[in-house]
């Protein structure tokens, strides 16, 4: 590990004028630290976000004539899988389900929801120094005709590795936005929007973020998820090779309105298949408006892989995403 100097901020504005040249947020650290371990990542300075008070909260707050949940982006994923408002809710159910799967008991009360948004990919190219894959500033992507068993089967290259986070899949499902803290003030953005798929102009991971819009000097500061309307329900489901502590070789989080069995609204997410938490939105065209019946549910799994194109060692992940809607969407 390369040396560094460390600072805590008091406030979001003392954070971000800390936040310049080679100097990182620090979170709970859980990606970042192993990063600068393996000398992927070198920041010459780490600012510590977890001394600013009121980053952790979670609170209901009403937005005109609607409610919403206000979660912090330093409250952990423990605190996050054990909101009593959250567990007891049918339509956010799916929320705690994804934080309750992530990582192990001993990560999950380090890592913060924002550090797991924004946690680089966990392609072994990527992570190994010696590689000069395409995510590195590299000429191509080594995991295409290599070693691909856990990377894209949907929207694939330039690079073809997965969004790792559990949490951000359950949000997509759930229509969350971001708030979003930087020199030039402060935004909000959908969590649909915040990720954006490789391209060449964000070919580096430049600073601390993954592939999203955030720039280098810009925190997140919470996540903002709206009250699901009555009828709402929602679930995630995901499947790993090992039984805990392990990424998702896919998941699924569907959140569903619901009256007499019919759909009339659905969100629909798929984890562990894109570069980012992947909208399935012919899915979700297949199910509003109709009766939700296991050849409903059959037809949408359908939906979800119709323009899958697996790599040379990837292709089990087209009927396991298909088993795992079939799942979620049996709610």
């Amino acid at each position: 590990m390369k040396p560094f100097s460390h600072g805590n901020a008091t406030s979001i504005e003392e954070a971000l004028e800390a936040l310049s040249g080679m100097s990182w947020p620090l979170a709970g650290g859980t990606d970042l630290l192993a990063l600068m371990k393996e000398e992927v990542a070198a920041p010459e300075r780490l600012v510590n976000l977890k001394t600013i008070l009121g980053l952790d909260a979670i609170a209901e707050r009403q937005s005109g004539n609607e409610n919403e949940w206000h979660i912090g982006a330093l409250t952990t994923l423990s605190a996050l899988s054990q909101t009593p408002a959250f567990a007891d809710h049918l339509g956010l159910r799916c929320l705690v389900q994804a934080a309750q799967e992530s990582a192990s008991p001993q990560l999950r009360h380090m890592a913060t929801l924002g550090g797991n948004l924004v946690q680089r990919p966990r392609c072994w190219y990527f992570r190994n120094r010696h590689v000069p894959c395409w995510r590195k500033g590299g000429r191509r992507c080594f995991a295409f005709k290599g070693e691909n068993k856990y990377h894209t089967i949907l929207g694939g290259g330039p690079c073809y590795a997965v969004h790792p986070s559990d949490p951000a899949v359950a949000l997509l499902a759930l229509n969350a936005s971001l708030l979003i803290a930087g020199a030039q003030g402060r935004r909000v953005v959908s969590l649909e929007d915040f990720y954006v798929m490789p391209r060449p102009d964000r070919q580096r991971e430049d600073g601390y973020h993954p592939v999203t819009i955030l720039e280098p000097n810009e925190i997140l500061t919470a996540i903002v998820v709206p009250e699901p309307q009555a009828n709402s329900r929602s679930v995630y489901v995901k499947r790993t090779e090992r039984g805990a502590w392990d990424f998702a070789l896919v998941s699924a989080a569907a959140s569903l309105r619901l009256e007499d069995d019919v759909v009339k609204e659905a969100r629909i997410a798929l984890g562990g298949v894109a570069a980012i938490p992947w909208r399935a939105n012919a899915v979700e065209e297949v199910l509003i408006g109709q009766p939700l019946s296991p050849e409903l549910i059959e037809h949408a799994a359908g939906a979800a892989v119709a323009e899958a194109k697996p790599l040379e060692h990837n292709a089990y992940k087209v009927d396991l995403i298909k088993g795992a809607l079939r799942q979620a969407l049996q709610i």
